[in-house]
């Protein structure tokens, strides 16, 4: 059977998400925060399992438009939710409306719940109350200019979520943007890579498991794995294949460095839960000590951004050290993710190219400085 899937995705990586699907071999198209596809139960294992910069994976019931309750009732009613709920189902319904005549998101979400119940006591020719003592289905009606799509999510905990960090500092990245972040690099596994900002270490994993090819859901469950319909030999299939086309063997050149020795600690830690301690070489460092006789290297960076009071002093200076640390590395690329407007002037060079993204709720930009392109080798 085949699905209607949605991989939900931060604003400014769509492309990127869009990109990853095709790569799992998905036709798919593009809106604003998610790319649609078709795919069948392994998809959705696959789906789960291998794409690094989506946030989740929701299968879609229907959209349909509903500008009243009893339309919303009726229509939620009509879909086919015994092809997805076991009679035991856990099955909580979240929401949100916007610019929508639906406004109450509470009351959609006792309607959806109650078509729901409807539609299953008639399918289970059942009167009373359903136990819900099962499987979870997380179900979702979100209501955008009358129009509500009703989804079930099949990830569970976001797919940020990779089961490895042990510890966080402050303002830990998201991985799924750490994993951005090194995909729109020139980075390949051969050439060396250095994080100078590495904090919890998220950026330097991330670009282990994309330099080796190991799948980002290795080391975790997923809420879908507990439902009948995609049976359990499906993950089994999909578990072989992150073994087959990892890269164990693909040696790697990758440094974190930070100035506070205790997120160093941490950083180490949570390498060594993803089981890659090893590929890592992690040490406490200001970034106007750093010096290099590599070259056609890579720098990834999300440095303090010197947003609170007192800071924007010291992180301009900061930023100036930076730019005559680096103006010296003319074979390496780097890259720095930032919210600070100024960043160029202070760093001392316009960048090559800018590209806007979300860290969160943050609007920053990331600044790309291209380097020389290593000799092509003679024939």
């Amino acid at each position: 059977m085949k699905y209607d899937l949605i991989a939900t995705s931060a604003m400014g990586l769509e492309a990127l998400v869009a990109k990853e699907v095709r790569a799992l071999g998905y036709d798919c198209e593009v809106e604003n925060g998610r790319i649609t596809y078709k795919g069948d139960a392994l998809a959705i294992a696959r789906s789960n399992m291998w794409l690094r910069t989506a946030d989740r994976i929701k299968i879609k019931i229907g959209e349909f438009k509903a500008t009243t309750f009893d339309e919303l009732f009726e229509k939620t009613k009509s879909l086919p939710w015994e092809n997805y709920l076991p009679e035991n189902a856990e099955f909580p319904v979240t929401g949100k409306s916007v610019k929508s005549k639906l406004f109450s998101v509470s009351d959609c979400q006792a309607i959806v719940k109650k078509a729901i119940v409807e539609r299953m006591r008639s399918h289970y020719k059942k009167t009373g109350w359903f136990e819900e003592n099962g499987p979870l289905f997380k179900i979702e009606v979100a209501l955008h200019k009358d129009i509500a799509l009703i989804s079930i999510d099949a990830s569970g905990s976001g797919l940020h979520k990779r089961g490895y960090r042990a510890g966080q500092g402050e303002a830990p990245l998201k991985e799924t943007l750490a994993a951005a972040l090194v995909m729109l690099t020139n980075w390949t596994p051969e050439k060396p890579f250095v994080d100078p900002f590495c904090g919890s270490g998220t950026i330097p994993i991330e670009a282990v498991l994309i330099g080796q090819n190991i799948a980002p859901g290795f080391n975790r469950e997923f809420v879908s794995e507990s439902w009948n319909w995609i049976p359990e030999k499906v993950w089994e299939e999909v578990r072989i294949e992150t073994e087959d086309l990892a890269k164990y063997d693909q040696p790697l050149d990758i440094t974190g460095t930070d100035i506070d020795h205790r997120m160093v600690k941490i950083a180490q830690e949570n390498a060594f839960e993803a089981g890659l301690g090893e590929l890592i070489s992690f040490k406490q460092m200001q970034v106007k000590d750093f010096t290099t006789t590599k070259e056609y290297g890579v720098i990834v960076g999300n440095p303090p951004y010197g947003e609170r009071l007192g800071e924007k002093e010291a992180v301009q200076k900061m930023y100036e050290e930076m730019g005559k640390t680096f103006s010296s590395l003319d074979t390496w690329s780097i890259y720095i993710l930032t919210s600070n407007e100024e960043f160029e002037k202070y760093y001392g060079n316009p960048a090559t190219k800018k590209r806007k993204l979300f860290n969160g709720f943050i609007r920053t930009d990331y600044y790309q400085y291209w380097g020389k392109r290593p000799p092509k080798a003679r024939q």
